[in-house]
């Protein structure tokens, strides 16, 4: 088992910041691959962002490239998403989740954090 806290979430305005921390304890944190989706009232979970577990690859939505990174520290447990340009479309109910070699509905889910842009 795995336990997953997302946190930072927050009103901001369009093209404002937000960095998104996610805590992880239990299992081996530093062997899964880590990910953020999100989802948006009326609209189903979508990815956003994903990183392996030695950093050494990571994806994007092309919603989010350019604007969102993601990055992990192992030796605290965490995983982040920074964001910048935010935009209202970008408003969501935001998750994190791990995997260990299975599909991402089959992994460990953290609460979500919830992020509303706008002015």
């Amino acid at each position: 088992q795995v336990q997953l806290a997302g946190s930072g979430g927050g009103l901001v305005q369009p093209g404002g910041s937000l960095r998104l921390p996610c805590a992880a304890s239990g299992r081996t944190f530093n062997s899964a691959t880590m990910g953020w989706f999100r989802q948006a009232p009326g609209k189903e979970r979508e990815f956003v962002a994903s990183i392996t577990w030695n950093s050494g690859n990571t994806d994007y939505a092309d919603s989010v490239k350019g604007r969102f990174a993601v990055s992990r520290d192992n030796a605290k447990n965490a995983m982040y998403l920074q964001m910048n340009s935010l935009k209202p479309e970008d408003t969501a109910l935001y998750y994190c989740a791990a995997n260990y070699g299975t599909p991402w509905a089959r992994g460990y889910w953290g609460q979500g954090t919830q992020v509303t842009v706008s002015s």
